[in-house]
């Protein structure tokens, strides 16, 4: 059978791996050029991180809605959000390569700051649903890895307390990027 645009989600759909090659052939740049422009820093990474990109097309198209969305958009934002897995995933090497190996330019400062912008987009995006509160709570805990009783002592909210908002806080955010099927988006 001839993979088209008319028909390669329903044969990816039915594990037809033609249909995955039309995707690479027809989506592969726009994915490599999304998942380039947020890990520039990490280029040793990229092809990797394509791999698990159509893993995750190939594993999650049946959540895949074209009354919803195009396949363009829905491809690139798995793109998205596996390259920004990445960068917190490989964001500990860049700060522990040995500098003294590498030149710095300004042009790799402002990569790192591009890098860790795009981060810290990310995490206000999926902290902006909580509550001022909460939010507070999150960054303590998950940025600042601060321990529960650090933070307990200097909110002066009981733990108990603190892990029932931790986990309504969760709650709302898987809420909020999950399908609505259960699955996460990201």
């Amino acid at each position: 059978m001839k993979i088209r645009e008319d028909n390669f989600i329903e044969q990816l759909k039915k594990r037809n791996e033609k249909a995955l090659m039309y995707i690479i052939d027809q989506y592969g740049g726009l994915l490599k050029s999304v998942i380039g422009k947020h890990m520039y820093a990490l280029k040793d990474y990229q092809e990797e991180c394509l791999n698990d990109v159509l893993l995750g097309i190939w594993n999650n198209i049946s959540y895949f809605e074209e009354e919803k969305n195009t396949f363009k958009n829905w491809a690139a934002g798995i793109a998205r959000y596996k390259a920004i897995d990445y960068l917190r995933k490989y964001a500990k090497d860049l700060e522990n390569s040995n500098w003294e190996d590498v030149v710095i330019v300004k042009e790799d400062e402002a990569i790192q700051k591009t890098v860790e912008q795009e981060i810290s987009d990310e995490l206000e995006l999926m902290l902006s649903c909580l509550s001022p509160e909460d939010r507070e709570l999150f960054l303590k805990l998950y940025v600042e890895e601060q321990e529960m009783d650090e933070i307990s002592e200097e909110t002066g909210l009981k733990k108990a307390v603190i892990y029932n908002r931790v986990s309504r806080g969760k709650k709302k955010i898987r809420a909020l990027f999950s399908d609505g099927k259960g699955a996460d988006i990201i």
